[in-house]
């Protein structure tokens, strides 16, 4: 019997089988441990085989993933965590302000769903709060990342505005939100699918930080067409598997450039007659997704000093 992986809580497994029945599962012992490089070796949306085992289910077997996101783990002991499988697009949800958005934080999280050939969206909340500066820097903002390529939505999950084009987004898809801690997540989530009531929380006032009310990664289905996958808050977002070199592969403005480059392995940081600082130059290329670039860059080279 084949299901999908609606809700994961790291031991046991909510899976949606074919005739929409859930199963409560856990993993099948040998499989457990098996060339698992990751600290989830199931992540939802997995399309999973399933068999009773003394009245519960058990997962014996994963079916071939057409992608996944993956982030780099808190736990030291393995290098990974799969944020979610199986998905059509990444929502990413920010804010201008309260808390403040990291366009470096912003950066990390299109390299890595680039790095895996996966479609991303981003989605700029609590427009609500901002004065006319702050929506001064925020079409600024836009303009950076939809000159990329990307698709980008100023929304308020407080006042509904912009919540039908997210709708419009999301329908007959399955699609991954994620975020940091405080930027109103499950508050969008809820105001696009009301009858869901997931948890909030109020940021706090002294550290402008959320609290992370979503514990585990859950997929929801949608009313209107398609799924959500909501997964917890994070702080960082980490590189995995990827080399120093090919980080620039996954900024599709610096890969467009490094094609006049005049030596084939610039890492476009000193190097004479690099087309990519050129274009950083001319404001081809934006300042901010630039550094972003050097600051990825230059960690992973720290990280090959050190071993």
């Amino acid at each position: 019997m084949r299901g999908v992986v609606v809700k994961s809580t790291g031991s046991w497994y909510s899976v949606r089988m074919e005739d929409g029945e859930i199963w409560s599962c856990r993993i099948k012992g040998k499989f457990r441990t098996k060339g698992i490089k990751t600290t989830n070796p199931v992540a939802v949306g997995d399309r999973v085989a399933v068999e009773r085992q003394a009245g519960e289910g058990v997962i014996y077997d994963i079916l071939d993933r057409k992608n996944y996101i993956i982030r780099k783990s808190t736990n030291l002991s393995r290098q990974a965590h799969i944020i979610a499988a199986n998905v059509d697009q990444a929502i990413l949800v920010t804010t201008l302000k309260h808390p403040e958005v990291s366009t470096v934080f912003i950066d990390r999280f299109l390299v890595s769903v680039e790095a895996y050939n996966i479609p991303a969206v981003l989605i700029f909340n609590k427009i609500d709060l901002c004065d006319e500066e702050d929506r001064w820097l925020l079409r600024a903002l836009v303009d950076v990342y939809r000159n990329v390529g990307y698709t980008c939505l100023a929304v308020s999950a407080e006042t509904g505005e912009g919540v039908e084009e997210v709708k419009q987004l999301l329908q007959d898809k399955v699609s991954v939100f994620s975020g940091q801690s405080g930027v109103g997540k499950s508050s969008l989530i809820n105001r696009i699918e009301p009858e869901l009531t997931l948890k909030t929380a109020k940021i706090s006032e002294m550290h402008d930080t959320g609290k992370h009310t979503t514990t585990f990664a859950e997929m929801f289905e949608l009313s209107f067409g398609g799924y959500i996958v909501d997964t917890p808050g994070i702080r960082a977002f980490g590189l995995v598997h990827m080399e120093k070199n090919e980080i620039s592969h996954y900024f599709p403005e610096i890969f467009k450039y490094a094609e006049d480059c005049r030596y084939y392995n610039c890492t476009h940081i000193h190097e004479p007659g690099c087309a990519v600082l050129e274009a950083v130059k001319e404001g081809k290329i934006s300042e901010t997704r630039y550094f972003s670039y050097v600051s990825m860059f230059e960690e992973e080279t720290e990280k090959y000093r050190k071993g």
